[in-house]
């Protein structure tokens, strides 16, 4: 089979590995079946991705954010990068999945507003399917209500135009959609269960997601959620639906 691309900007090598581990787990991939591309290591032109290539990219969550004020030189080039390559993706309709921080670059892509007026703390939420997303093969054999994990700073204020709104939270309404036929975004993680998000939230600790000594009675939040492995099974449909033959 062709191999999935992961595209991660993250600058902590641990947090790196982990998102890598909890995207192959969860997508159901072993080690050859997913690429792993740390933007901010090098500019894109030094991989020479061939996109084509590849089933299908995942893009990653990170530290940065879209509607930062002020943005390091890296960061300017990381989004450099990223609207490049996805530029590439939406002109070809290319089998894609951005989570979390992939909204903000999706939405920025599309000319949306991505701001702090959604923002969200760390913990579990209740994500609602849209009708139009019951319809979408991604979240097929998903209930139509489930909890997934979250915590970002900024968020897509309204669904940005020409996507089509699939899920949907009370705090944070827009939570996932549709561009064309095969490019979609999540602001909840479907790659994180109660583990990873602990594990996540050690290494970011003190990055203003929450107060550091909230950490313990925070993972013990999440091993008491609802969470249930639901928000997997978007992951497992992604890869399913997409793989091709090598």
């Amino acid at each position: 089979m062709k191999p999935f691309l992961l595209i991660s900007t993250r600058d902590n090598d641990q947090a790196a590995r982990a998102e890598y581990v909890s995207v192959a787990r969860h997508a159901q991939l072993g080690r050859r079946d997913l690429v792993q591309v740390r933007l901010e290591t090098a500019p894109l032109t030094t991989f020479g991705i061939d996109l084509a290539a590849f089933s299908g990219i995942f893009l990653g969550g990170s530290a940065y954010n879209v509607s930062d004020a002020d943005k390091s030189p890296l960061q300017e080039r990381v989004e450099d990068d990223l609207n490049l390559l996805i530029d590439k993706i939406v002109t070809r309709d290319l089998p894609f999945l951005g989570l979390c921080y992939g909204i903000g670059a999706m939405t920025s892509y599309l000319n949306g507003l991505v701001d702090r007026t959604y923002s969200e703390p760390v913990g579990a939420i209740n994500i609602t399917v849209t009708p139009s997303g019951r319809d979408d093969p991604l979240l097929e054999d998903l209930p139509a209500s489930f909890e997934a994990f979250v915590g970002h700073k900024e968020s897509c204020n309204g669904v940005p135009p020409g996507a089509e709104l699939l899920a949907t939270g009370e705090a944070c309404p827009v939570q996932m959609y549709r561009v064309g036929t095969n490019v979609y975004v999540t602001q909840f993680h479907p790659e994180l269960d109660a583990d990873d998000l602990r594990d996540r939230m050690r290494i970011y600790k003190h990055v203003g997601y929450f107060r550091p000594e909230e950490l313990e009675e925070l993972a013990a939040m999440a091993k008491a959620s609802g969470v249930d492995g639901s928000q997997h099974r978007l992951l497992a449909n992604f890869t399913r639906r997409y793989t091709v033959a090598g």
